[in-house]
């Protein structure tokens, strides 16, 4: 398959809150910015479910392990529509929506299945991505919870994913994308993957504090994945 090279980079006709040789971030609704940008390899996302994680939820569900207090926001009081996902699903030749089984998804035998391995807790001890890879079910455990952190990686977003998970992620699509897309980006992990893997990230965000958060992640230095990269040969 081969990758989808973007006209420009940046993409013309958006005012880039942070823009580099990899990463573009936008500040603003994805559903405007969006049929601005063309087609992508890769939609890879995490959009909220309407679970009210950003209205200061996770501060009281640590048993284990403190958890942050993100503070009270109201990002996610309700899902994103679906009407929006499946518009999404079709800029790009594949697609991973961390929280699909929480959207009338098409059939597909290429679910990721993220275990948290985080204890006693009312937290679900998975995370589901609906996929249209074509590959067969798989799963990877990553700890995540409070200070039970593998790596110790720092959590900066009430929803935020391990780096490890999305560089997974990114990793399992056939055809190894170059341009991908995150439409609900929060701090940009996906973007920090794509960076460390070498490939180019357009991340849009409606919360300006987590713009900015994922703009300092972007200046950072670029990780070592080669750990990843063995585990994907395995």
């Amino acid at each position: 398959m081969k990758p989808i090279e973007l006209a420009q980079w940046p993409p013309l006709g958006v005012d880039w809150y942070y823009a580099d040789k990899s990463v573009c971030i936008a500040h603003g609704d994805c559903r405007e910015i969006v049929p601005t940008l063309g087609k992508f390899d890769l939609l890879l996302t995490d959009p909220p479910y309407g679970l009210g994680e950003a209205a200061g939820k996770n501060k009281s569900r640590s048993v284990l392990a403190h958890s942050v207090d993100y503070g009270n926001d109201t990002w996610d009081t309700k899902p994103a529509e679906w009407n929006t996902i499946s518009r999404l699903i079709g800029v790009a030749k594949n697609a991973c929506v961390f929280g699909g089984n929480f959207y009338p998804v098409p059939s597909s035998s290429a679910w990721l299945i993220w275990d948290k391995e985080n204890g006693a807790n009312d937290f679900a001890d998975c995370e589901l991505a609906w996929t249209n890879y074509g590959c067969a079910v798989r799963l990877k455990r990553h700890r995540w919870h409070g200070m039970l952190r593998k790596n110790n990686e720092t959590r900066q977003h009430p929803t935020q994913k391990p780096l490890d998970v999305m560089v997974w992620a990114i990793s399992l699509c056939p055809g190894e994308p170059q341009t991908i897309l995150d439409p609900f980006a929060g701090s940009c992990t996906t973007a920090r993957a794509a960076k460390d893997l070498g490939r180019k990230c357009v991340c849009i965000e409606r919360e300006e504090k987590y713009c900015e958060i994922g703009a300092e992640r972007m200046r950072q230095e670029v990780f070592d994945f080669g750990a990843c990269s063995d585990e994907k040969r395995a």
